[in-house]
């Protein structure tokens, strides 16, 4: 089928059918970590070779476009009134960024075939080396989404109407919600740029602007139907350590402090737990972590367990459709094992201190996952002072690893970045395969390009965590051979690093950054 562009697209039909494989997911629950998954076989349908007579005609465009402007504005876009331009809307897939000559873009597909997943290297047999340590460098000329968003973020930034309003037409020709990575990322920042711009330019001068149609057709989690929502969870950790990596990490962590005894490390009696989440996992995380406290040696197996899923700061990935909700299916297995659990909510962390009032002993952990860094400098420093007021025993912060350079251009670039990584790797995870599933989780995706919050790294997060109080805990070894063994089920372009002693773990997209799962305690006073 051939992906339309976002011209076309105005009232897609979605796919026929969800699956209902996994809905049955808290009476095995822990199948999608253990089951080992074959990821990395070949498959890419989406990398298909009639790519290549596309290549040059959208490679055309994007040089023609990214001309010095003055001349080009000064025309009436020739490069979109060309017979080159018609064919990508007719059958968009793999394409490249501009050639400078024949010989150039011969060059650019000699490189693609050897960033595509699965080819490169074979030695060894492993099914992870082949797009292992690509990196961005090695296939940036093939991405000329990225090459069209970025000077049209410059642009909204700047106020120059009339190279937006160029390089929107050119967007809404390219643009699609089902091509390939690049179709798709043109598509969610053409969205993202097209609501940037009335609070940039102002609505009088926004309204001038010609925004072609280019609402994604998918909604996201909010808008979802409960059970595509729940099995789209199941699915994403089958087959993407997007989530899954940090989640084992944080749920090792956690069990590590569980089992530490009462009085502190080293104690002799089993302690109560007390879990305050807030993450983006929907309750998905919680059987592997139910699951390994009742194998905790020596019958160490908490009392108690209580699980508080707190509210705010709302972030991609943290909503969920009405209807939805885990904690019955949750307290049912809790039962099944012989385990007890309680399961409580609160709005935000102020509902949280009442509820944290633990009893003696009570092992406190708060899991800070992929939210904090969707909020604001001023909300994100009180939620960390908040924090620290709990006097956890363990704090897990999980977060994306990249930002900008605090312009609104650059932050768009960076969260562009992530979201190309994102879009890449789902392509590769559900090798090219379109579906409900894929289509929900890439449309939640796709909302982040509109964020408003500055982004930052792993070296800014730990300034913020010392600053709000707190020192860094490093991961056992286990728990990091566990999450390289967890790692080697998905597609060989995932890697992961631990630091050592500063305790994070980073996990990493053909060699370039994605996320990282750290520890912290709070630090001793005086």
């Amino acid at each position: 089928m051939k992906p339309m562009s976002c011209h076309e697209q105005e009232h897609p039909e979605l796919a026929a059918t969800t699956t209902n494989s996994g809905f049955d997911w808290l009476e095995d629950p822990i199948s999608f970590l253990t089951a080992d998954v074959d990821i990395a076989g070949g498959g890419y349908g989406w990398w298909s070779d009639p790519a290549a007579a596309q290549q040059d005609g959208i490679g055309s465009v994007v040089a023609q476009t990214l001309s010095p402007p003055a001349p080009l504005l000064a025309h009436t876009s020739p490069s979109i009134a060309s017979p080159v331009v018609s064919e990508p809307s007719s059958k968009k897939r793999k394409s490249p960024a501009h050639r400078a000559s024949a010989s150039t873009g011969s060059n650019q597909r000699r490189r693609a075939d050897q960033d595509r997943p699965g080819a490169g290297s074979s030695s060894g047999g492993s099914k992870r080396s082949g797009s292992k340590g690509g990196g961005a460098g090695s296939d940036r000329d093939t991405r000329w989404a990225e090459q069209l968003l970025n000077p049209c973020a410059t642009a909204v930034e700047a106020g120059n109407l009339s190279r937006v309003q160029h390089l929107f037409y050119v967007l809404g020709e390219l643009a699609s919600f089902s091509g390939d990575a690049n179709h798709r990322l043109a598509a969610h920042g053409l969205h993202a740029l097209a609501r940037m711009l009335p609070a940039a330019v102002g609505p009088a001068a926004a309204a001038t602007v010609r925004v072609p149609p280019c609402e994604c057709p998918t909604p996201g989690f909010a808008g979802a139907e409960p059970r595509l929502f729940r099995a789209s969870l199941i699915k994403f950790h089958e087959v993407s350590p997007w989530f899954a990596l940090p989640n084992a990490l944080a749920n090792a962590a956690i069990a590590q402090a569980a089992a530490s005894g009462s009085g502190g490390r080293g104690g002799s009696e089993p302690r109560s737990l007390h879990v305050v989440d807030l993450g983006v996992s929907h309750g998905v995380q919680w059987p592997t972590l139910l699951e390994s406290l009742t194998r905790l040696p020596g019958g160490r197996a908490p009392p108690s367990v209580r699980l508080t899923v707190a509210g705010a700061p709302p972030a991609p990935f943290s909503a969920s459709p009405p209807g939805y909700d885990f904690s019955p299916h949750l307290l049912r297995y809790a039962k099944s094992i012989d385990l007890r659990l309680a399961i409580s909510r609160a709005a935000s962390l102020d509902s949280v201190h009442g509820l944290a009032s633990s009893p003696s002993g009570e092992a406190l952990v708060v899991c800070l996952q992929f939210r904090l860094g969707h909020a604001g400098a001023d909300e994100r420093t009180e939620i960390l002072r908040k924090v620290r007021g709990l006097n956890p025993e363990l704090v897990v912060v999980s977060e994306l690893d990249g930002g900008g350079d605090g312009t609104a251009a650059g932050e768009f670039t960076a969260r562009l970045e992530l979201l190309w990584r994102f879009l890449e790797s789902t392509s590769a995870a559900f090798k090219g395969r379109d579906g409900e599933e894929r289509r929900l989780l890439e449309a939640e995706a796709g909302t982040s390009v509109a964020s408003e919050a500055a982004g930052a790294g792993r070296e800014a997060w730990r300034e913020r965590m010392v600053v709000a109080g707190f020192e860094a805990a490093a991961f056992g070894d286990e728990a990091v051979e566990s999450a390289k063994s967890l790692l080697r089920k998905y597609d060989g372009g995932w890697e992961m690093s631990a630091s050592g002693t500063a305790g994070a773990v980073a996990l990493r997209w053909k060699g370039q950054p994605v996320s990282f799962c750290s520890l912290w305690r709070p630090a001793c006073s005086g």
